[in-house]
């Protein structure tokens, strides 16, 4: 009769290469929360639509309302849904990644796989919404007759940067919440705030890069801020900021100049979320079957 013998720590040395021996769960967990999502839907897949659709229509009702510019140079309609591209790829990641830890606690409790696969396959999933919402973003352009810009070439690197800022900060919120029930509770806060924190409703190169002088009472604390201060790349440092900005670059082209320093700001971001995502998921998953 064979024999099995578990060695101490023998996972954790192969962990990395388990990632890829374990390649079919992933398939099957991220296919599986796809068919979860939208079964005994009568709209089905298309809710990857309506739902940013829906709220393309209020966001450019307000902004028609409140008389907001744009850009000036594109359709209202076309310059919200494009931040609402990467802006709800974010927030739909942030929201599932976050709770499939605990809703997928049997499986973890009871079999060894690399647990880094359940919020991955999540991220997934909302990429295929994204993907879903990017061909209506394309039909859309066809129904104003607008065609994008030539640094249309550069968007793979955008939807890359917006990749990993979805999948840092969901291993963050995944492991935080396993421990930390609260954060259920945090989340759709979190992404509700988001929305109005994130460059949707106006354009990043209207943001000064100096405290105007009319602030008196910041001139009078400390004259030297309103020099030393840069409120555009201090809003920049928010790595979503810089995606959409670079969303808008791609596909609005106009005004819709990138801010560098942002960029590089938001680049830097995304490496940070990723590497401590991962530092902290790895830090704490050895407790996870013992806390769900």
């Amino acid at each position: 009769m064979a024999k099995l013998i578990i060695e101490a720590g023998r996972t954790e040395r192969q962990y990395w290469r388990d990632l890829w021996r374990y390649r079919e769960l992933f398939a099957f967990l991220a296919w599986r929360d796809l068919l979860i999502r939208y079964k005994q839907t009568a709209v089905g897949v298309a809710w990857a639509v309506v739902r940013p659709l829906l709220t393309m229509l209020a966001l450019t009702l307000v902004m028609l309302v409140s008389k907001l510019p744009g850009d000036g140079h594109s359709p209202i309609p076309l310059f919200v849904f494009c931040a609402m591209l990467p802006w709800q790829f974010f927030s739909t990641a942030l929201s599932e990644s976050g709770t499939s830890l605990i809703t997928n606690s049997n499986l973890i409790s009871k079999v060894y796989f690399p647990r880094l696969i359940v919020p991955a396959s999540s991220v997934i999933t909302s990429f295929v919404d994204f993907l879903i919402a990017g061909v209506f973003m394309a039909l859309l352009m066809a129904v104003y007759r607008f065609a994008p810009p030539i640094q249309v070439l550069a968007l793979p690197i955008f939807m890359l940067l917006t990749f990993g800022a979805s999948f840092g900060v969901g291993l963050w919120i995944a492991a935080l919440m396993v421990k930390y029930r609260d954060f259920r509770f945090v989340v759709p806060f979190v992404v509700q705030f988001g929305l109005y924190a994130a460059p949707v409703f106006a354009m990043t190169n209207r943001i000064p890069e100096r405290l105007p002088a009319k602030w008196t009472w910041v001139h009078a604390l400390n004259p030297a801020l309103l020099d030393c201060v840069n409120p555009k790349f201090l809003y920049s440092l928010n790595p979503v900021v810089g995606i959409i900005d670079g969303f808008r670059w791609c596909l609005l082209g106009g005004e819709n100049n990138l801010y560098w320093p942002g960029q590089l700001a938001a680049l830097a971001g995304v490496v940070v979320l990723i590497f401590t995502g991962l530092w902290y998921f790895r830090k704490t998953e050895r407790s996870f079957a013992d806390i769900i």
